[in-house]
């Protein structure tokens, strides 16, 4: 599938041999502000995730694909969430390890997971939710022309404070094929 492959990255299902990856991504407590994590997860947990990863995205409503460099590291994750082919739309959310950052791997996985989610989920709109604070982010998205829909007021809570987090969406322009 062409769509999920960039110049420089790849986006490919979860496979048992990234359970350490996921461990140190999903455990790391610096990531759990932008995640809604609050605990720890056991890589036995980690591992029957892994195991239940194969579920259809109509099924599950969701979809986690791991980013990887051409030789297959494991450099983040991007995932398709809240799923609903009825209204058309699907949330994204990216996360890339800090020393991939800045350096347009962001950008080629993201463009990849629009085309997916247009081309093959056909759906209409696609959505990201991100704190104000985020500069890299609010970057990224408004790269590709994600519009700012709203503001939820002193809606996350991280590091002793309330924050606000802008509603980003990317509406498929019906004019073209």
């Amino acid at each position: 599938m062409a769509t999920l492959i960039g110049e420089n990255i790849n986006l490919r299902a979860l496979e048992p041999e990234d359970l350490d990856f996921l461990f140190s991504t999903e455990n790391n407590q610096d990531f759990w502000k932008v995640s809604g994590t609050q605990l720890p997860y056991s890589k036995y947990i980690l591992k029957k995730y892994i195991k239940n990863s194969h579920q259809d995205i109509y099924e599950a409503k969701q979809y986690r694909f791991v980013i990887c460099t051409k030789i297959d590291t494991p450099i983040g994750i991007i995932d398709l969430f809240d799923f609903n082919p009825q209204h058309k739309r699907v949330g994204v959310g990216i996360l890339l390890l800090p020393k991939y950052q800045r350096k347009g791997l962001g950008s080629e996985a993201l463009k990849a997971i629009i085309d997916y989610a247009f081309t093959y989920l056909d759906v209409h709109q696609i959505f990201a939710n991100v704190t104000t604070n985020n500069l890299n982010s609010i970057s990224l998205f408004e790269k590709f022309k994600f519009q700012k829909s709203g503001i939820r007021k002193d809606w996350v809570y991280s590091d002793n404070t309330f924050k606000d987090e802008i509603l980003y969406q990317l509406i498929k322009n019906t004019n073209e094929p």
